[in-house]
């Protein structure tokens, strides 16, 4: 689907009768463009010269129709153009027109019946109420919005905001940041574009490099149908073209103010029984964005630049849990800029420079809070957290025939995810990324005694660990190096052979990352009781503490090749057919630079088809049907097949340390243990995965249609279905590997007839695999530690059901547009089903992209068929502006959706009586069965957000506008705690449906603008 941007902007629209008559297009159909460009199409008289013109950078194209009657402009930079066609006999005409990214204008100088439409008249209709003629050429599923839409719109300031008012949309869990999951899939597989450039975060695909958001000029999403250019996603696509310069200067500037005292403020969290657990009454948030900005011409028609900064800073206190030793005051700073260049060489060459900086840096103040009283009792220290970077962009694009363009792209992106932190004494602490040299600071206390022990002694915590209680960290600290690298080069073609538009390209994208995690204080301890009989305070309890190390630390990439071609044909008139092929290449390495998993040529064809059924782009009927791939991303690497350190080791105590928490003097309960076969050297690479390992790759199948009902209004409908078809996880069940090769487990071990003793885990026999979740797995192991593999085929069976997830829906999109209103909106039908996310799991908020706890243990599938965490039955978006008159507007922005399915984790009791070691992480409680999506929904939210602006007539240029957000102060809580039991003893957990997170709260935005 489309937006008018016309209509939002209120420019003058000129059609003639007769255009209007033969459904002559101003902003038309898709026809598989470039990610950062448009078309101009249409039918003239063979022989005619058609010329196009974009008034604001001299740019100037000219064209010979052919023989078929066709012309057509490719990969023209977005913007407004006007469409000249000279006759052979001298004649001219012209029509004004606006290209959108991704978008093919249609003109046509030719009647229905195929004479000069020139011969008709040339009556004159200016108005600014038509709707787009449908696009009867798009197979794909498509909103586009323009900075002039989005300027109108009482919506936040990001990309995800705008994305989440496309159908088929819906917000991801709060675990994981501001992001959209789109079409069912996980938030972890969307992908991201600015100018060409694949700005997503790929290590663990939960970010992306974000231009300042004044600097965007078009937004498009793409949830479903995309063509084989686009790959790598199984969501969605999110894809941005920036501002850029003209022949005219302009310059301008604005403030955006948030005001915490217009705030209402977030509803505290109670457990079951009405206690309270997280105050948030003294919570606060306030932020201000300042953007300045200039553009213009270096050398008139020839070079143009555009510039942006924009500096942001958001202020804010979160007191949080009341039982926590500490709460935090967190600034956030972002220093951000844009610039790009164009210049034009010739009017056939143009080259173009991107170049950005996303560079947030957050300085997060901890306080110490008396426990069960919410205080301040004194600064612990200071978390100073980095994330993004710089990303340079260049494109050549040549026209080098009227046939034949062709165009280039390199870019280089750098992200930080850097964490450092100083105590209030200013002693630094940090993680360098040596395994044998952990992080400093003060230690990670966990006291998960129960609570008649706690209520004798206390409650134990650290009063100086700086890390634990902040969300993006808790209590492990990335090393200060950690960041990624992108290195890109794509080239794409596009060749126009009569009612064949050929369209191929390869692409090239190298990502490096540097990354570990270490525990601050280099350990953490985890306090417990031992009680036998289980009556508290009987006399037979025995605390004692666990220490935990972790530390990680490498360098790892993913290497990704892609060829694709595609065909867009023209059957006949008013019949286009799609045909699209696409092979991806994967190659992850570890930290030692060795391979680990390896895929060449997945194949991913994509078909589709448009059908103009009454040849005037008044009702299309269309479908497609496509395969997309999706890598396994970098962050697996570097635990998974790189040299990690993982011990525990239990101990008695008598005291602990009341500042760091720490047990003092403990005594040893046993020998240390290696956990996950993390022993603090490599991994034999051939042993990490699976040999017949496949991508992750889903199916996706769309029908639907569109009619025209009146000039100002149209309809849709479309069915989506998508089929994930094979899913990448890790499986950490290594006995069906023992029994394949006669070894059974005894007290000494696993042993074989020989007596020989497994080495399990060690550097040739790793703890966890990568395997596809019920399919064959063909593994290789060390089985006893002397180097020699041995390779064997497992029965998927024996490990897990195979991976599941489907997500049907109906969607119903409407457009309408008059003089002074404009209205836009979907409902969608939806349902998610399946035994797995996808890449992330947000039953328990885990971002281990490819590799969460779903598959682990064939028991931890038992019952996990169900209704997904993504799954939203009903959404209603509707969002529009009313133009009162030339100097006042409001916007408006309506979302009503159903809540999300609910479970209740617990403990597994094994025949022996004993729990199973993964705690409460089965869907059953009260040792019953509970299945996936079973425990009840969350509530149904609704959220109206309003704006109100103000452009006088007597100061050309100036704005005023505030936009009020959930203006009702909607509060439904959005996520809560689904682990139902404790994980040690099994009893009902406290916390069970504790609210994790709720609606934004109603908050007031200010906003003055001008520009000159």
């Amino acid at each position: 689907m489309r937006n008018r941007k016309s209509s939002l902007v209120h420019a003058s629209i000129k059609r003639t009768a007769l255009s209007l008559a033969l459904g002559a297009c101003f902003v038309g159909g898709v026809h598989a463009q470039s990610n950062t460009s448009g078309a101009v199409v249409g039918q003239a008289a063979s022989g005619d010269t058609i010329t196009v013109v974009n008034p604001s950078t001299g740019f100037t194209r000219t064209i010979t129709v052919g023989g078929d009657g066709s012309y057509r402009f490719s990969a023209l930079p977005t913007g407004k153009y006007t469409v000249t066609r000279k006759a052979t006999d001298g004649s001219t005409s012209s029509r004004d027109i606006s290209v959108n990214i991704g978008t093919a204008a249609t003109v046509s100088f030719v009647s229905a019946g195929g004479g000069d439409a020139t011969t008709l008249g040339a009556v004159t209709v200016t108005g600014t109420g038509f709707i787009n003629p449908i696009d009867v050429s798009s197979v794909e599923s498509t909103t586009i919005l323009t900075s002039e839409q989005i300027a109108k719109l009482p919506v936040p300031r990001d990309i995800t905001s705008v994305a989440l008012l496309a159908p088929g949309t819906v917000r991801g869990d709060a675990a994981f940041g501001n992001l959209a999951s789109f079409g069912g899939a996980s938030v972890a597989e969307n992908a991201y574009f600015i100018n060409g450039f694949n700005v997503t975060n790929s290590f663990r695909n939960l970010n992306f490099a974000q231009v300042p958001f004044e600097g965007i000029a078009e937004q498009q999403i793409k949830t479903g149908g995309y063509g084989a250019e686009f790959g790598r996603s199984l969501g969605g696509v999110i894809n941005l073209v920036t501002k850029r310069g003209s022949n005219e200067f302009h310059a301008g500037g604005n403030v955006f103010y948030s005001p915490d005292s217009m705030r209402s403020a977030v509803p505290n969290a109670y457990l079951r029984n009405g206690t309270l657990r997280s105050d948030n009454s003294k919570d606060s948030e306030e932020n201000a964005t300042v953007a300045v900005w200039a553009s213009g011409a270096l050398v008139k028609d020839r070079l143009f630049a555009y510039g942006l900064l924009q500096y942001g800073r958001t202020e804010a206190d979160s007191w949080g849990n009341v039982l926590a030793f500490n709460n935090t005051y967190n600034e956030t700073k972002t220093p951000t800029w844009l610039a790009k260049l164009d210049w034009y060489l010739t009017d056939n060459h143009v080259l173009e420079l991107t170049a950005f900086s996303d560079k947030t840096e957050t300085d997060s103040d901890v306080y110490g809070n008396t426990p069960g009283v919410l205080n301040r009792t004194g600064k612990i220290g200071t978390v100073f957290t980095e994330n993004g970077g710089e990303n340079y962009v260049l494109k050549y694009t040549g026209y080098l025939t009227d046939n034949f363009t062709l165009s280039a792209l390199y870019g280089h992106g750098e992200f930080s995810r850097s964490v450092r932190m100083r105590t209030a004494s200013g002693l630094d602490v940090s993680y360098g990324g040596d395994l044998n040299v952990p992080a400093t600071g003060c230690p990670v206390i966990v006291d998960a005694r129960p609570g008649y022990r706690r209520a004798l002694t206390g409650t134990y915590g650290s009063t100086c660990n700086i890390s634990a209680n902040i969300p993006s960290l808790a209590g492990a600290i990335d090393r200060v190096d950690s960041g990624d690298t992108r290195d890109q080069f794509r080239i794409d073609a596009e060749w126009q052979l009569g009612d064949h538009l050929v369209k191929f390209g390869f692409d090239l994208d190298d990502y490096e990352s540097i990354a570990g995690t270490s525990i601050e204080g280099g350990r953490a301890w985890r306090y417990s009781t031992i009680d036998p009989d289980t009556v508290a305070n009987s006399g037979d309890e025995t605390d004692i503490v666990r220490e935990q190390i972790v530390n990680q630390g490498a360098t790892v990439k993913v290497e990704q090749r892609a060829f694709y071609i595609q065909d867009n044909w023209n059957i006949t008139d008013n019949f286009m057919a799609y045909v699209g092929l696409r092979w991806d290449s994967f190659n992850n390495k570890n930290g030692a630079g060795q391979s680990f998993v390896k895929i060449d040529n997945q194949f991913g064809p994509r078909l589709g088809f448009s059908w103009d059924v009454n040849g005037d782009s008044t009702f299309k009927i269309f479908g497609n049907a496509g395969r997309y791939a999706l890598p396994l991303t970098p962050s697996v690497a570097v635990r998974g097949a790189s040299a990690s350190l993982f011990t525990r080791q239990n101990f008695n105590y008598v005291s602990v340390d009341p500042v760091t928490g720490a047990p003092i003097d403990p005594v040893a309960r046993g020998p240390l243990s290696y956990i996950n076969g993390e022993f603090g050297v490599g991994k034999n690479p051939a042993t990490i995965a699976a040999k017949n390992l496949d991508p992750m790759y889903q199916d996706e199948f769309i029908l639907g249609f569109q009619a025209q009902l009146t000039d100002h209004f149209s309809l849709g409908v479309r069915g989506i279905y998508r089929d994930l078809k094979q899913a990448i996880d890790d499986t950490c069940d290594y006995s069906p590997i023992m029994a394949a090769n006669g070894f059974e487990l005894t007290d000494d071990g696993w042993v074989n007839a020989n007596g020989d003793v497994a080495n399990i885990p060690g550097a040739g026999f790793p703890y966890c695999r990568m395997f596809n979740p019920g399919k064959d797995a063909v593994f290789v192991t060390d089985l006893l530690g002397n180097g020699q593999l041995t390779t064997n085929t497992i029965d998927g069976a024996l490990l897990s059901p195979k991976a599941k997830r489907t997500y049907s829906a109906m969607e119903v999109f409407f457009e309408g547009s008059w003089d002074n209103f404009f209205l836009q909106g979907s409902y969608t039908y939806a349902k998610s089903k399946g035994n797995t996310e996808g890449g992330v799991k947000s039953d328990i908020g885990q971002d281990d992209t490819s590799v969460t706890q779903d598959f682990d243990y064939l028991e931890l599938t038992t019952d996990t068929y169900g209704y997904l965490p993504n799954d939203r039955r009903h959404s209603l978006k509707v969002f529009g502006n009313y133009q009162f008159n030339e100097e006042w507007s409001l916007g408006a922005n309506l979302l009503i959706q159903s809540g999300r399915p609910v479970n209740c984790l617990g403990v597994l009791t094994l025949p022996d009586g004993s729990l199973h070691g993964y705690g409460a992480s089965f869907m059953r409680c009260n040792n019953e069965a509970v299945p996936r999506g079973t425990a009840g929904r969350l509530p149904w939210t609704n959220s109206v957000d309003l704006n109100l602006a103000y452009r006088p007539s007597w100061a050309e240029g100036l704005q005023f506008k505030v936009d009020v957000f959930n203006a009702f102060g909607s509060d439904k809580y959005t996520s809560v705690n689904e682990i139902g039991e404790d994980g040690t003893t099994g009893a009902r957990s406290e916390t069970y449906l504790l609210p994790a997170s709720f609606q934004a709260p109603r908050s007031v935005r200010f906003m003055v603008q001008y520009d000159f």
